[in-house]
């Protein structure tokens, strides 16, 4: 069969990207590690709930989640000055080949017999701390095998196939942790890096070929050196913080959002718990969440345009209460087709924030500042979800996991009422009619 009649029911704007050796090569591979990473997303939860030490699950998931997230952020915040030059292939090569190594390592340990907690933990940690540099390579190879007209259609692909994983992985998972067990899966995730590594070592050298063209946010040479867009530049965040305290409603923006993905951290980690103690069940029910929470997720993102009609903040602060309002029926002991019913609607509701919290950023920022305060804005959010799961642990074991899910919620719907108060504290200030419009 030739090519032209394999592409030929993809859209027009993708059948050109197919015409790219090194792009064929890659894709498959890319989407083979998010499978592997939306699978995870259960597999790592399951496992530290089966070899934690009795009455501590709550403690080592707590850990494990933090440990598979935290390190990265670390990652991208420590090594910028050494990194940043290294060529895109390069970062994404070394991150998928540390991940490979050090996540199949967890189900030889459990084979073995000597996967202890701190091991486990010790594993992911590792195999994360250079996640944020593997993804920005990602997205930088991308930009040097593509002519820029083909950019689009390629990030829009490889968005997609995140976006999926997150659909397809955790109902994948729920249904082979049984057959095969978590640890296998984990064994798997590290497979699909090993893959991925391998495929790019054989891309044909045609970003080496390429003369650079000095775009920011892609490569560019620097120096005679190939440099790479770092996941957070040191000396723009810097820069970016000081243009924040001038700019107090974009502040609030900042803030808002740290808060929220900071409250989202404990219901991550209260959720496998909540299905194995309080409803008694197993990994299949926990993928079906996460499964659905993904469609929800992807419907709201699509409905981010249509909302671009309505006044941003109000908008931003209703998503953030209804998420909130979402996990409530957790505490009240809902029966799992409620709570599934909650958390599907949930993830429809959070599906918008991200695309509007960025645009709250554009447009209130002048131009020739956008990216120096985008990167303040990556800096800062790095920490916000791992920290608050690693607080879930604890709270879990003070409260139990139904109580956090319920508490995260509360907590939330709170950040929304003082978020909206002080918006409309603002907005007095400056004499603005209205509460619901844009500021003038």
């Amino acid at each position: 069969m030739t090519r032209a009649r394999t592409t030929r029911p993809l859209p027009q704007a993708y059948r050109p990207l197919f015409a790219h050796a090194d792009f064929r090569r890659l894709l498959p591979a890319l989407a083979a590690s998010d499978l592997g990473d939306g699978m995870s997303m259960v597999a790592v939860a399951w496992l530290a709930i089966e070899i934690a030490p009795p009455g501590q699950s709550g403690m080592l998931l707590g850990a494990a989640l933090a440990a598979y997230a935290l390190p990265g952020a670390a990652g991208a915040l420590l090594f910028g000055r050494w990194l940043r030059r290294l060529p895109a292939g390069r970062l994404l090569a070394g991150d998928s080949r540390i991940r490979a190594v050090l996540l199949g390592c967890v189900p030889l340990a459990w084979a073995a017999g000597v996967l202890h907690p701190v091991l486990y933990v010790a594993l992911l940690a590792g195999s994360s701390v250079l996640h944020a540099w593997g993804n920005a390579g990602r997205y930088s190879l991308l930009a040097q095998i593509l002519p820029p007209e083909q950019r689009l259609a390629a990030n829009a692909l490889v968005s997609s196939s995140v976006s999926a994983s997150i659909v397809v992985g955790p109902a994948l998972a729920g249904f082979l942790a049984v057959v095969i067990g978590p640890a296998w899966l984990i064994g798997l995730d590290a497979l699909s890096f090993a893959v991925l590594a391998v495929q790019v070592g054989r891309l044909r050298g045609t970003a080496a070929r390429r003369d650079g063209t000095g775009e920011k946010g892609t490569t560019g040479e620097e120096d005679g050196k190939t440099t790479t867009a770092a996941p957070v530049d040191a000396d723009r965040s810097a820069a970016g913080l000081r243009l924040l305290r001038k700019q107090p409603e974009l502040l609030g923006v900042l803030a808002l959002t740290w808060f929220f993905n900071f409250l989202y951290g404990p219901a991550e980690v209260a959720l496998p718990l909540h299905v194995t103690e309080d409803l008694h069940a197993g990994a299949g029910l926990l993928g079906l969440y996460w499964t659905l929470f993904g469609a929800g997720a992807v419907l709201g993102g699509l409905t981010a345009g249509a909302l671009r009609r309505f006044p941003l903040w109000p908008v931003t602060l209703g998503i953030v209460a209804g998420w909130g309002l979402a996990l409530v029926p957790f505490g009240l002991g809902a029966p799992a087709a409620v709570t599934l019913a909650c958390f599907t609607l949930g993830g429809l509701i959070y599906g918008p924030f991200t695309a509007l919290s960025y645009t709250l950023f554009q447009e209130r920022t002048p131009a020739a500042a956008l990216t120096t305060v985008l990167a303040a804005r990556s800096a800062a959010l790095l920490t916000a979800g791992p920290v608050g799961t690693a607080l879930g642990g604890p709270l879990i074991a003070l409260l139990g996991p139904r109580q956090v899910l319920a508490a995260s919620g509360l907590a939330t719907i709170a950040l929304a009422l003082v978020g909206a108060a002080i918006r409309v504290r603002g907005l007095r200030r400056v004499g603005t009619p209205s509460p619901l419009g844009r500021p003038s």
